[in-house]
């Protein structure tokens, strides 16, 4: 039984996973509703609402998954990448309860929960690639054997979930833009025509802030002739942009490395026209899809515990002074 918590971002959450794959709890609180206002994540506002939420959601976990303290066989903790002041609040949560209980303290890499979210309803088969696609992170991993990561492919500026969060302000759609975009594009007969950033010939990089000043452009440009763009064919345009080079990238790097499967991970592996797009291409490439439920695609505890269990099973553990690392590598967590 693995104590996990959650506090990267926006969501503070607690969970009970038993062997790495049963989840007995999983407790979320978003504060989506907070930041909504704002139009983006305030982090200083994130922390306090961490602060504020941790210490009953810890006791919930426990009550819903029905274990004592006391069955626990380690607590685990997202140490990073992240926002410092959240992260901490996660941290110093972790470490209070692996000194008072005794037990041993995992620090993870929360790229490394996203991506072993997947183990939580699927068996993974190695090698894998992982598609990694949230508002901080678009990366491409390859993962030869458990727990042994290599990034092949990263962003370069802009974040998916981020463009689609900027491009949403835009089209003046409430935060979080992503659901909203993904709405609109699959109500659009026709989208906007917008350029792709396929970058150099064989680079599995991503880059999305010059699709988002096109948008712009495109939106400030219309509205300045008095012809402002119908907002479904923007929505639809745009993501139809990202969509179709998160696909062709993820695909040829499963070709180029043998992969057995593609992994889907982070909270744009919800959007709907990107899952839809992948089982398609996957189907005519004849590779396995793994995407997981909408509930382990977001920040989330569970996930976080289903990559500690490979830390666990090794007897690999942090020291009690484990710090909070907003900058840390995938790369360097690696089993």
């Amino acid at each position: 039984m693995i104590l996990a918590i959650e506090t990267s971002c926006d969501e503070t959450s607690v969970a009970i996973v038993e062997n790495g794959t049963i989840i007995r709890s999983n407790i979320v609180s978003s504060q989506i509703e907070t930041h909504q206002r704002f139009g983006g994540v305030v982090p200083e506002v994130a922390s306090r609402k961490h602060v504020e939420s941790i210490t009953w959601i810890i006791e919930e976990a426990f009550e819903k998954a029905g274990v004592s303290p006391q069955e626990l066989s380690a607590v685990a903790v997202t140490e990073g990448p992240g926002l410092i002041g959240a992260l901490l609040v996660g941290v110093v949560a972790a470490k209070t309860l692996a000194y008072s209980l005794d037990l041993p303290l995992i620090g993870v890499h929360h790229i490394a929960g996203h991506i072993y979210a997947n183990q939580l309803v699927h068996q993974l088969e190695y090698p894998f690639v992982a598609l990694v696609v949230s508002g901080g992170h678009t990366e491409l991993v390859y993962v030869e054997t458990e727990g042994r990561f290599q990034i092949i492919g990263q962003t370069r500026d802009d974040a998916a979930g981020e463009a689609y969060d900027k491009v949403a302000r835009a089209l003046k759609l409430p935060y979080p833009g992503g659901p909203h975009i993904d709405r609109l594009a699959h109500e659009a007969e026709e989208g906007f025509p917008l350029p792709r950033a396929w970058l150099e010939q064989g680079s599995y990089d991503f880059s999305f802030s010059g699709l988002k000043s096109a948008v712009l452009s495109a939106l400030n440009s219309a509205a300045m002739k008095g012809q402002p763009l119908e907002p479904r064919a923007v929505a639809k345009g745009f993501q139809d942009s990202v969509i179709e080079v998160l696909v062709e990238k993820a695909l040829r790097a499963v070709q180029a490395y043998g992969a057995k499967q593609l992994l889907l991970a982070g909270g744009v592996a919800a959007n709907r026209g990107l899952r839809e797009q992948l089982a398609v291409r996957c189907a005519e490439a004849g590779v396995p899809l793994i995407a997981p439920p909408l509930s382990l695609c977001t920040d989330n505890a569970a996930m976080i515990a289903a990559a500690a269990f490979l830390k666990l099973k090794r007897g690999q553990f942090s020291s009690l002074e484990l710090k909070a690392e907003p900058m840390i590598k995938l790369e360097s967590w690696s089993v």
